[in-house]
């Protein structure tokens, strides 16, 4: 393992997220993300070693999925809005069980949630079962700035952790 993402791991690891009970404020985020953007399923994503668990979801009735198969995974990467505008049709993703079997993902859009320091801890990402090719410069901004905010709450959280 790189120590960019023995790094990544730590600081995510430091929040002391992964598997904890939903909170109302980060299942509003995502619920915005949904209504705004009309798709059936929106998640928080927090990507571990081995999965990706969701710290809060709509539409998806799993908590985890492997990391071999997220596609936050491949969000994470970058700083900018990753977007899929058809799976099937993506040769990192055609043959990914998220996509041939439940939940069909066609479409997918994922900002980086990022921590103090800049590493990327997962993603607000939005889902669909059909493939869209009307993701527009407005709603990368959009998507960001949801994505912003929850970085913004990861660090207020911490903080309050830290001195409560």
């Amino acid at each position: 393992m790189e120590d960019r993402e023995k790094k990544r791991l730590q600081t995510l690891h430091g929040y002391r997220l992964l598997d904890t009970p939903p909170e109302p404020e980060f299942d509003d985020v995502v619920r915005r993300a949904a209504e705004r953007f009309g798709t059936p399923i929106a998640l928080m994503s927090l990507v571990d070693a081995d999965r990706q668990w969701f710290k809060a979801k709509v539409g998806l009735d799993v908590d985890e999925t492997p990391r071999s198969v997220a596609f936050c995974a491949y969000a994470i990467q970058g700083d900018d809005v990753m977007v899929v505008e058809d799976a099937r049709d993506d040769e990192r993703f055609s043959r990914n069980p998220l996509v041939l079997d439940d939940p069909s993902i066609r479409f997918y859009a994922g900002a980086p949630v990022t921590a103090e320091g800049g590493d990327k801890l997962g993603t607000i990402c939005i889902i669909d079962r059909r493939p869209r090719h009307d993701f527009s410069e407005a709603d990368r901004e959009a998507l960001t700035k949801l994505a912003a905010e929850v970085s913004r709450m990861l660090g207020s959280a911490k903080e309050m952790a830290r001195t409560g």
